[in-house]
């Protein structure tokens, strides 16, 4: 069991008075905060934390470094590994009003792999660099760890407190099952997570520039569910020179070939109806019907210009064979085969899902979820996507900010299990031409640094009022 959280020191700062009128905030971050955003994320980079599945990975270098700074600013870190080396980091700011419901802020501490042959620079260098952090994490998420912990510094140092209880976490193996990361922390610690109901983390709240005068922020308010799947054929073996009807491999590779072939149908939720209204409104475009059977919504999405990113993953369910295993050897037909496929899930289709692939793989293969995951929808109309928005808009007044669904998952899938609604909330103001979603997982993966800056502040003001 985990010793209950300790509270860090009860700082003196402004009272703000009701959730929607949060009243005069202290002065913003000092430019110590900002230097150390930089220099956080740059050594976030420089820890390996490389996730490379099946549990290959040690994130507890990173949570050392990540507990060492908070307890520096008198906030007590909680270290908790369901797996030695497998390490989250869980810590409570009190607020000012202790009736007031509590806010989640997670990062994941795990990165994809990086083949650094292929980089520009070394992926686990931390170089800053024309003014870019590079390297692995940079985008995914190690950016965001860094301004949370520079956020929460600043406070110390000037003695701010929220008028939430702010719960930090960062957590181990989003980057693969997070059995040990935030599933680990929902199943087992749920205690230290007392009094949340919403949560703000990755993937969204940076800039996409829909066209040079159309600077968008997306904030996620969706994830489609995730159904990591195996196939199994089984057939009968026998000597690769004589004819087999009952051939493992070609039922494997015909149900394969239809699932990657299939076309799955639109289905709206109503985070993509809103993020297709409001695209659809910024570019000119009528507002459509998006009831009517007859509107094109394909068509319609690639009429957004560089935004259609935002929304073209999300309109309909989703599976992509990824691995083949079949056979020991060339003159021999093995008696199964297996692929795997991931497949992902809007909600309410979950059903859908699962009665296509039944047809799909037909009636020798046999299909099951080795992971799965729910998918997630938070509301748009509510006070707390009204002060994220503020927030965005407050530091970049040309924001046009709209929510979207991301295509993926996140750490607030488990973090739901307990009653917590996940915006994905990451600001970072970013020049045109500056890909960020071409990073995620990418090469050359790097931040700006006006861009940590720019995200420092916006956290401040938010997690202060929210």
């Amino acid at each position: 069991m985990a010793e209950p959280v300790t509270r860090g020191p009860q700082a003196t700062g402004p009272d703000p008075q009701g959730a929607d009128a949060p009243g005069p905030q202290a002065p913003g971050p000092d430019a110590q905060a900002f230097d150390e955003v930089v220099a956080f994320t740059s050594d976030l980079i420089r820890i390996d934390t490389t996730n490379r599945g099946g549990g290959d990975c040690r994130e507890r270098p990173a949570a050392e470094y990540v507990a060492e700074r908070l307890a520096a600013a008198g906030i007590e870190p909680v270290l908790l590994e369901r797996t030695p080396g497998r390490t989250n980091v869980v810590a409570r700011i009190p607020g000012t009003d202790p009736s007031a419901d509590a806010l989640l802020v997670h990062g994941h501490l795990d990165v994809v792999p990086a083949e650094p042959a292929d980089w520009s620079v070394h992926p686990f260098s931390g170089e800053v660099r024309d003014g870019e952090v590079w390297g692995r994490g940079a985008v995914d998420m190690k950016n965001m760890d860094a301004m949370v912990l520079a956020v929460v510094r600043d406070w110390a140092r000037r003695g701010v407190r929220p008028r939430r209880d702010i719960v930090l976490a960062y957590t181990a193996d989003e980057e693969d099952s997070a059995a040990d990361g935030a599933g680990f922390l929902a199943d087992r610690h749920a205690e230290l997570f007392e009094g949340c109901t919403e949560g703000i983390s990755e993937s969204g709240a940076y800039t996409v520039h829909a066209d040079p005068h159309l600077a968008v922020y997306p904030i996620g308010a969706g994830e489609r569910g995730t159904a990591w799947l195996r196939l199994t054929a089984r057939g009968r073996a026998g000597h690769g020179s004589k004819v087999n009807r009952e051939n493992a491999v070609s039922r494997l590779a015909a149900a394969v070939a239809r699932i990657g072939d299939h076309s799955w149908p639109v289905r709206l939720t109503p985070t993509v109806r809103a993020a297709l209204t409001e695209l659809a409104a910024l570019h000119g475009i009528e507002p459509p019907d998006l009831d009517d059977p007859a509107v094109d919504v394909d068509l319609l999405a690639g009429k957004l210009g560089a935004a259609s990113a935002l929304v073209e993953a999300t309109l309909r369910n989703s599976a992509n064979p990824t691995m083949l295993d079949a056979g020991y050897k060339v003159n021999v037909i093995p008696g199964t085969a297996c692929a795997h496929v991931d497949g992902r899930m809007l909600p309410g289709a979950e059903a859908e899902f699962a009665a296509t692939l039944d047809e799909l793989t037909g009636p020798d293969v046999d299909w099951e979820f080795v992971h799965r995951e729910i998918p997630l929808q938070a509301p748009v109309d509510g006070p707390t996507y009204a002060k994220l928005r503020a927030a965005l808009e407050r530091f970049d007044p040309d924001a046009h900010v709209v929510p979207f669904c991301i295509s993926g998952g996140t750490d607030a899938k488990q973090f739901a299990r307990l009653g917590i609604t996940g915006y994905g909330f990451t600001p970072l103001k970013l020049p045109y031409g500056f890909d960020y979603q071409a990073l995620f997982h990418g090469v050359d993966e790097r931040v700006p640094v006006d861009a940590l800056h720019f995200g420092v502040r916006v956290l401040d003001h938010y997690l202060q009022s929210a």
